[in-house]
């Protein structure tokens, strides 16, 4: 099975050339990774390669300067360890920090309310609505 995917996926009516390409892009990835400086390649990273242009995303408008400044540099290397590359466009693509779960304010019942919610589980039946006002009332505050 393993085989028949790769077979499919490097043939040219398959997805040869999204296989080609990405393998393209890897192989640039690496390359970037050594030839540019550690602060910058930790602050940056390839984004793709079109016709000869290799298209970085930088994370701030500092380190896209210093890109820009070092390009000519950076398609000579790439060049020379044989990729055809004319040029380095760089782009500011501020990396999202990973979204932190946000803790539920807590907020808690007056007095009056949770009297009137345990009223009103009292005189409901067994049934899903009761079990949760009942969970409600365990689980909150109260003010007091």
């Amino acid at each position: 099975m393993p085989d028949l995917l790769q077979t499919y996926l490097q043939t040219a009516d398959g997805a040869g050339k999204v296989l080609a390409h990405a393998t393209l892009l890897a192989r640039l990835a690496r390359l970037y990774e050594e030839i540019a400086p550690r602060h910058l390649g930790q602050a940056s990273s390839l984004a793709n390669y079109k016709s000869g242009i290799v298209v970085i995303h930088a994370s701030s408008g500092a380190i896209a300067t210093k890109l820009r400044q070092m390009a000519p540099t950076l398609v000579d290397e790439i060049s020379r360890r044989g990729i055809e590359c004319s040029g380095i466009q760089i782009k500011v693509h501020a990396r999202q920090p990973p979204e932190q779960a946000r803790v539920p304010a807590l907020k808690p019942l007056s007095v009056r309310t949770s009297r009137e919610l345990a009223a009103l589980s009292d005189s409901l039946p067994a049934s899903p609505l009761r079990q949760a006002l009942d969970n409600l009332l365990a689980r909150s505050a109260r003010e007091e």
